[in-house]
């Protein structure tokens, strides 16, 4: 059977030991919709809890909810198992020294969600050449995420995806990760190989996405379009300086972007991943649907990202048009419309300047 996550949101004049019995209900008549409990969590400070359910459908579940006690949930979706394990760490209840089930749960489902990217973006298409550097990063990273007590979601040669409990665990693993990379770096190739990171706070279930989506939505943009090389959101800066006694954060080593950037970033991506095919899609359509002149986006996008708005269209355009070239997904004439280039020629002649290679000879070059 399936699993699946809900979302509920708390009342401010319940607490844990309410939500406990909440769950002890469900157990109690769950056999009767074809359900399994496995375990909850919950979070009085942001008045949030997150149960975890084997169960035949979604409907399944609001039922028993709302046979049980009445509370349905907000949101519901269906997860992988190793997925919430490496995220959350457990998939039935804690117990504690002596064995027994912990019959109060008081404990949040957030985490800090890091995200790394090394290399460019061609390399990271290649993730499957595996090489020394690679081989290097890849014990150097394993290390510090360990020593600072990340979980490893999931990773290849190019990227991680990690989670942790502690904010401040996170950003001294970023900070270390910084650090070290320079020794893991052959010399002569620093202008290639690269290091960003990112780091945000989610929870599980947000709205009818993935688990911890919309967090590793907003870290993965963050480390791939922003110009810094060690970016945070405004909620892990909040959270690291409560936890470490109002310490402040280095401006100068991390970048923390205001909760307006990370709307804008937010909008403007959503808006280009749904428009970037479209030959219409350009400067003046992409600031008129932002809401902002021709000269705001310019501002806004070249402080974040480093380029102006018709570059970041482009070079959002040739990624992926790399990504179909590599997939041998269609000739050069037809990745070069399907992307949004008005003229096969314009577009070999972009992809060269992008990538140092024509896409006739990367597609023989790929071609098995």
């Amino acid at each position: 059977m399936p699993i699946y996550m809900d979302r509920h949101e708390i009342p401010n004049d319940l607490k844990a030991e309410h939500v406990a019995q909440m769950h002890q209900e469900d157990l109690k008549v769950q056999h009767l919709f074809g359900c399994k409990g496995m375990t909850y969590w919950c979070d009085e400070k942001r008045r949030t809890a997150f149960c975890l359910i084997e169960a035949p459908n979604k409907e399944a579940i609001q039922e028993m909810h709302n046979h049980a006690h009445g509370d349905l949930p907000h949101s519901i979706i269906e997860v992988n198992e190793s997925l919430v394990e490496s995220f959350l760490g457990r998939m039935e209840d804690p117990v504690d020294q002596n064995g027994e089930a912990v019959q109060v749960i008081n404990e949040p489902a957030y985490r800090v969600i890091m995200v790394i990217e090394i290399s460019n973006y061609l390399d990271r298409v290649e993730a499957d050449q595996y090489s020394l550097f690679i081989q290097k990063f890849h014990n150097s990273a394993s290390k510090t995420i360990a020593k600072f007590n990340g979980s490893v979601v999931r990773n290849n040669n190019n990227n991680y995806l990690v989670s942790f409990e502690s904010v401040s665990d996170a950003v001294h693993c970023a900070l270390k990760m910084q650090f070290k990379f320079k020794y893991v770096t052959p010399k002569g190739s620093f202008m290639k190989r690269k290091l960003d990171l990112a780091l945000t706070v989610g929870m599980p279930v947000t709205d009818n996405t993935g688990l911890f989506q919309e967090g590793i939505s907003l870290a993965t943009r963050m480390c791939e379009i922003l110009r810094f090389p060690l970016v945070i959101s405004s909620e892990v800066k909040t959270m690291f300086e409560n936890e470490n006694r109002n310490a402040v954060i280095d401006k100068n080593t991390i970048r923390t972007l205001s909760p307006s950037e990370e709307k804008f970033i937010t909008q403007m991506m959503d808006y280009t991943e749904a428009h970037w095919k479209n030959q219409s899609f350009n400067v003046a359509t992409f600031s008129t649907a932002l809401g902002y002149s021709k000269s705001q986006l310019y501002r806004k996008l070249k402080h974040l990202t480093g380029k102006s708005p018709n570059l970041f269209i482009r070079e959002f355009r040739l990624h992926r048009a790399l990504d179909l070239l590599h997939n041998q997904a269609g000739n050069i004439s037809e990745i070069a419309y399907e992307t949004g280039f008005n003229s096969p020629t314009y577009f070999s002649k972009c992809f060269y300047e992008k990538y140092g290679i024509l896409p006739s000879k990367y597609l023989q070059q790929h071609t098995y």
